[in-house]
């Protein structure tokens, strides 16, 4: 083969691609499928009775014949291929959904290993790769898994199973391990929002179920969020790096993690353990520095309310995370940040508040003077809350200080006028908060004022009288005179 059949496109021809090309592409990938098998020859399968038409002695047996033959994959990309099998097994899951909703007495010691081994061989599998520097989530639709009819079938059987009022945690313990939790975590990345959806009920389901693995999840969602994952496949420990939080950012089931985390923080006993406080220290405030938090900002925010809202004195280091994380070019994120921080100030308590009041209103006094009015309006909209509005008058001699400059200085130079309009407001807050310091405060701004406008007409005399020397210098070497 020559090395011009294998080279990549030039440049040039790359650029002649039009956007609408482009999606093209991405729309030919819009279904993927991770379930390939190469067969020979057609797969068939056994039909047998449907439940309901054996009795009841003979349910148990069947149940565990046609758990196993749903073990059986088929190839979803071949859209002709195996039609008669796949709608088969496609009925046979739903039967397997009925019967595990509403029999009884079917959950014997025997029935754990084959559940866990026809779940496992449906779900479990490598993802079809990503397009990750091309796939834009906010704008292209997601690659869907063309095996979702049976897939999800197979996650609604596991949950009905999990839910179970009959199901025995210390029986199935020797099935659902730690491997299989391990397993479990990687399908997060399915860039189908759908499976991550289901995925989230599974791991919420069994963190309920078995307390034993209860500190393992928690760490496995700790390395994902850091970067790190780890993998057990055939009993040998392999170490892969994901690398989210400070090289790639690409893990597509963060928000997913993040829901299913709030819940277990909302459920973490008083007082909180030394590894929780790490784990939002050392992890969830440095997800704030990805560039895809837009993604998961929602779920992100919740945990952090939900940890301040267990320990109030967590709230200083939380603060002072945020505005080590504050964005510098991104007004989106600013505009995120500024809503984040309304919630976290609107369960503070004001012992709490006097400790970070300082750095956090010389971050809102540099948003109200941005020049972006969206991140300016939200910094401003802090005035609209009446709890927050308390906590400002109970510390107005600390805060109107910091304040003042900006906002009288941008009442009268901001190019937006509504934000002029909620600047005035502002300024009226204050003034009738605490009359007398807004006075003194505005009295030095003017005194300040004068002063620089002072100085800059003298630097101005100055310089005009330098030019008007260097202009008369130029003149006598035009008429030959030398100047002493």
């Amino acid at each position: 083969m020559s090395s011009a059949a294998t080279s990549p496109p030039s440049v040039d021809k790359m650029d002649g691609f039009s956007r609408k090309s482009v999606r093209k592409a991405k729309q030919r990938r819009a279904q993927s499928s991770s379930q390939f098998r190469s067969q020979d020859k057609p797969i068939e399968l056994v039909q047998l009775p449907l439940m309901k038409d054996v009795s009841a002695h003979e349910q148990p047996e069947l149940f565990l014949k046609k758990l196993q033959q749903c073990c059986t994959l088929f190839d979803f990309m071949d859209t002709l291929s195996d039609l008669k099998m796949k709608e088969y097994k496609r009925s046979t899951l739903n039967e397997l959904v009925d019967y595990v909703t509403v029999s009884r007495g079917y959950l014997t010691e025997q029935t754990y290993p084959e559940v866990v081994k026809m779940v496992s061989c449906n779900i479990f599998r490598t993802l079809p790769p990503s397009d990750s520097n091309e796939f834009d989530p906010e704008e292209d639709e997601p690659t869907l898994e063309a095996s979702w009819p049976h897939l999800q079938l197979v996650y609604e059987f596991f949950i009905r199973f999990l839910e179970s009022q009959e199901f025995q945690p210390s029986i199935a313990k020797k099935y659902i391990d730690q491997k299989f939790v391990l397993q479990l975590l990687e399908l997060f990345d399915s860039e189908d929002p759908r499976e991550r959806d289901c995925l989230k009920t599974v791991l919420h389901r069994i963190y309920g179920k078995f307390l034993g693995l209860r500190a393992f999840i928690r760490k496995q969602i700790n390395n994902i969020f850091l970067g790190i994952t780890l993998l057990t496949l055939f009993c040998t420990l392999i170490s892969k790096l994901v690398l989210f939080v400070y090289e790639t950012e690409h893990f597509n089931g963060v928000a997913e993690l993040l829901e299913i985390l709030g819940s277990i923080i909302n459920g973490f006993a008083l007082p909180l353990k030394a590894e929780h406080k790490q784990f939002l220290v050392k992890v969830l405030l440095p997800l704030h520095s990805a560039r895809s938090l837009s993604l998961f900002h929602a779920q992100l925010a919740y945990c952090i309310v939900q940890f301040l809202e267990k320990d109030p004195t967590l709230t200083e280091p939380v603060i002072r995370g945020l505005l080590k994380f504050w964005p510098k070019t991104c007004s989106q994120k600013e505009v995120m940040f500024l809503g984040e921080l309304e919630e976290i100030v609107d369960v503070i308590e004001p012992t709490q508040f006097v400790k970070i009041q300082e750095p956090l209103f010389k971050q809102i006094s540099r948003c109200v003077s941005s020049p972006h009015f969206q991140v300016a309006e939200r910094a401003l909209y802090y005035w609209n809350n009446e709890y927050i509005m308390s906590l400002i008058e109970e510390n107005s001699s600390v805060i109107l200080p910091i304040m003042f400059a900006s906002l009288y200085r941008i009442s009268k130079e901001h190019w937006n006028p509504s934000i002029s309009a909620l600047i005035y407001n502002v300024l009226k807050a204050f003034m009738e908060m605490n009359s007398a310091l807004f006075d003194e405060l505005a009295a030095n701004y003017k005194s300040d004022r004068q002063r620089e406008k002072k100085k800059e007409k003298e630097r101005e005399d100055l310089w005009q009288r330098l030019e008007e020397l260097e202009l008369r210098r130029g003149l006598q070497n035009s008429d030959g005179i030398i100047p002493t």
